[in-house]
């Protein structure tokens, strides 16, 4: 290369990108050149000798995989770096067939951006030394190493994807941080991965949140790994030990390799995430420490999603569990009707084998599977005596409302088909959509048995509660009509086991 300043062109519809490029490039004594779209950068290539570009993907007028199929045309020697904020595989396939020769995911640290000038330049070195001198030669082993990067970009895209896959579909704060340990186990080949999360100020200001281990439990955290995890809670900086025989930094002799990452929201650690190597003969290196930053970086986002997600949840059902209690206040004999109700649907729940979640899902629906009826007349309502036909239609709408109530605010689905079907009957005679079997949500086919016992162990307006050998004579006699004969079934179990605490 000669004595003469490097040009660079950079390519982005991002004016403020091209500043900071433009600014810190110039600092390091580069000659650079900036364009807004493809168009102009084609003009900036016709005037100018370009050393390297930089583009962005996706712009107005021309994207960066048409510029770059130019610039090869053009002169196949000048390296094209794609930078873009939404990385895919078939991106990473199409430009790596278009001629370029690497694939940054924004935001690029600049640091980053020079060493992978340096590295490309040197490559168009290398490349048209090979040509002017070993045409085939260097042909044959372009085209390897092309094929090598391919696969090598391509296996790195499939991590990615494979991360920002795995917390896209992560809906709550457990789940997120046993998908931590699990997926750093995975990707970065540990025999062991721990997740710390910062807890107060104590000593230690942290405590163990998950672990993985490859074969059995993860054993007691060292002194030393609290050291470190607290040295990195401190300042901040991942730390990559490659091979710990040249310097364990206290950490145990069985120790082979480690890394600890920190987790960020808005700059602020709130945990940590650890890897170690101590069985197999792997060693980490850049490369996995990049995988597990911008793994940590994932989780982050997602947990901060998480957190903002649950506390507008807690938000909206407060306010929602305050209709109920309005409608409750209206009738005495219906007050903690709904909290009853919730209660005895986990019960049988439990009974059924319902996974955590369900049980979650009654607990919620059933604390607010009346709330339609806030938009039902006190006249019909609170009425002591036999309701009309009219009447009752007024109050066969409550579910429906309950229903709309809730989905508006377009959280809660599972939940809202709870609310909405409670009042539906096995047998397809129920309201408000008339469902038949299962075509009504199970869930909701619990909730019904714990909605009517309740309704009939309590006092209401217009009878006494009955006793509890009524209520089970009519709730059998009811299976296979109005209820489903297995929730029938988990009801009578309980109840004959002396497990129903709700007499």
């Amino acid at each position: 290369m000669s004595q003469q300043k490097t040009t660079i062109l950079f390519v982005d519809d991002e004016e403020s990108i091209l500043e900071v490029a433009s600014e810190y490039f110039t600092q390091k004594n580069y000659h650079v050149i900036t364009a807004g779209n493809g168009r102009e950068a084609l003009d900036v290539l016709s005037a100018n000798d370009v050393d390297c570009c930089f583009t962005d993907i996706n712009m107005p007028g021309m994207d960066g995989l048409e510029l770059a199929e130019h610039i090869r045309e053009k002169d196949m020697t000048i390296p094209v770096i794609v930078m873009t904020g939404y990385p895919s595989l078939e991106n990473t396939i199409n430009t790596l067939k278009n001629g370029v020769v690497d694939f940054l995911i924004k935001p690029v640290n600049l640091d980053q951006m020079e060493l992978c000038v340096r590295r490309v330049l040197r490559q168009r070195q290398v490349f048209v030394d090979n040509l002017l001198l070993k045409k085939e030669l260097a042909s044959k082993q372009r085209i390897e190493a092309l094929n090598n990067e391919l696969i090598e970009k391509v296996d790195e895209l499939n991590h990615l994807n494979r991360i920002m896959n795995d917390f896209e579909q992560v809906n709550s704060s457990r789940e997120l941080f046993s998908r931590i340990v699990e997926l750093t186990r995975e990707v970065t080949h540990a025999d062991v991965a721990r997740l710390f999360i910062i807890s107060s100020v104590k000593e230690p200001p942290f405590q163990v949140t998950y672990s993985a281990k490859r074969n059995g439990d993860a054993q007691s955290v060292d002194k030393s790994v609290e050291n470190l995890v607290v040295e990195i809670v401190e300042d901040g900086i991942p730390l990559l030990i490659s091979d710990c025989n040249g310097g364990k930094r206290g950490l145990p002799d069985t120790v082979e390799s480690a890394m600890i990452v920190p987790l960020k929201i808005r700059e602020k650690v709130f945990g940590v995430v650890a890897a170690f190597v101590d069985e197999n003969p792997y060693r980490f290196n850049e490369k996995d420490l990049y995988y597990l930053s911008f793994m940590a970086q994932k989780a982050a986002d997602t947990a901060e999603n998480i957190a903002l997600y649950e506390t507008i949840s807690e938000n909206l059902f407060a306010t929602l569990r305050a209709f109920v209690k309005a409608v409750e206040a209206r009738d005495a004999y219906t007050k903690e009707h709904s909290n009853r109700v919730a209660d005895m649907a986990v019960a049988i729940g439990r009974e059924m084998g319902c996974s955590e979640e369900e049980l979650n899902l009654l607990n919620f629906a059933g604390r607010l599977h009346d709330i339609g009826k806030i938009g039902i007349r006190d006249n019909i309502l609170l009425k002591p005596g036999r309701l009309t036909d009219e009447e009752f239609e007024v109050i066969k709408e409550h579910p429906a409302i309950g229903a709309m109530i809730v989905s508006q605010l377009g959280l809660w689905d599972r939940e809202t088909q709870i609310i909405r079907h409670h009042h539906e009957r096995f047998d397809g005679t129920g309201y408000p959509d008339r469902l038949k079997g299962v075509a009504i949500p199970f869930l909701a086919r619990i909730m019904s048995v714990a909605d009517a016992y309740d309704a009939m162990a309590s006092d209401r307006a217009y009878r006494k509660k009955l006793d509890l050998d009524r209520v089970m004579t009519i709730i059998k006699e009811g299976s296979g009509a109005q209820f489903d004969p297995r929730v029938v079934n988990a009801f009578v179990r309980l109840v004959d086991d002396g497990r129903w605490e709700f007499l």
